[in-house]
């Protein structure tokens, strides 16, 4: 039987992240969502990943509540969207987002874009909500280094997870160490650049000596980068193929010529657009 991923990433603060969860990015249709997210975690997986934009709160909250699992298993991470960004628009958007999700707390709470002349208030924001202990983690999203370095000034805790476009075409090395300099983790947001890799002749040939597809080839990439990665799909097919991931490893010889594809090219808006 095929092994399945269940590894986690210890934070700043010592809490333990899942390393492997499901994204519920652009999950619209409210059946096929809760039908998703609960096979998702019938199947092992114990993260999910939502933000208010994908408007889906409510239906991961059902799923979780379907599900049967504990909610201390459970690790849910939301996001403000940026029209709700500053001081007291997150407060508001964070308790929004609590009642949508049905939930007493989140395990983190992330900025989604840094938004001009906003987003370090945000983060205070979401400090305050860390200090509440109305989520157990704090950090950001899509932020550069040089956002980060602004929040860091004025931060009493920093950032403890950093989410980002991050994928083999686009391996932000540069950023990646300065989040690791600073304890804060990487969350790979696109992890398999919108499907643009699956074509890939290395990762087709790296997949073939395993018998693994090129899609588990690049999960596996991230997670033997100390990446946290979150792919999304609403297939049972898929869902259960991304988390089949724990009975191979990937070489030295083969991460490098994965790092070598890399063409800092992205799928999305580069933060500095906000």
């Amino acid at each position: 039987m095929t092994k399945r991923f269940n590894g986690t990433l210890e934070l700043a603060n010592g809490v333990k992240m899942p390393q492997l969860g499901l994204g519920v990015y652009k999950m619209t249709d409210p059946g096929q969502t809760v039908e998703a997210i609960t096979y998702a975690l019938e199947t092992g997986y114990r993260a999910i990943d939502t933000a208010a934009i994908y408007e889906n709160e409510r239906e991961t909250g059902e799923a979780i509540r379907h599900s049967g699992v504990p909610r201390e298993e459970l690790f849910i991470t939301s996001k403000v969207w940026n029209t709700d960004q500053g001081y007291d628009g997150t407060l508001r958007a964070f308790e929004t987002s609590l009642k949508k999700l049905g939930l007493d707390y989140l395990d983190l709470y992330l900025t989604h874009w840094p938004v001009s002349e906003k987003y370090v208030d945000t983060y205070k924001a979401i400090e305050r909500l860390y200090d509440e202990k109305l989520i157990r983690t704090t950090g950001v999203s899509n932020h550069h280094a040089h956002h980060l370095e602004k929040i860091l000034v004025k931060a009493n805790v920093a950032p403890m997870v950093n989410q980002i476009e991050l994928h083999p075409y686009l391996t932000q090395e540069p950023l990646r160490a300065f989040c690791e300099e600073n304890g804060i983790a990487v969350t790979s947001w696109s992890p398999l650049a919108r499907g643009k890799l699956l074509a890939e002749p290395t990762l087709l040939t790296i997949g073939e000596q395993y018998g693994k597809t090129p899609a588990q080839v690049i999960i596996r990439w991230h997670l033997q980068n100390n990446l946290i990665v979150i792919p999304k799909s609403v297939t049972p097919e898929r869902i259960s193929e991304n988390n089949e991931v724990a009975d191979f490893e990937l070489s030295s010889e083969e991460m490098a010529s994965i790092n070598a594809l890399n063409r800092d090219e992205r799928t999305g808006t580069n933060p500095d657009s906000y």
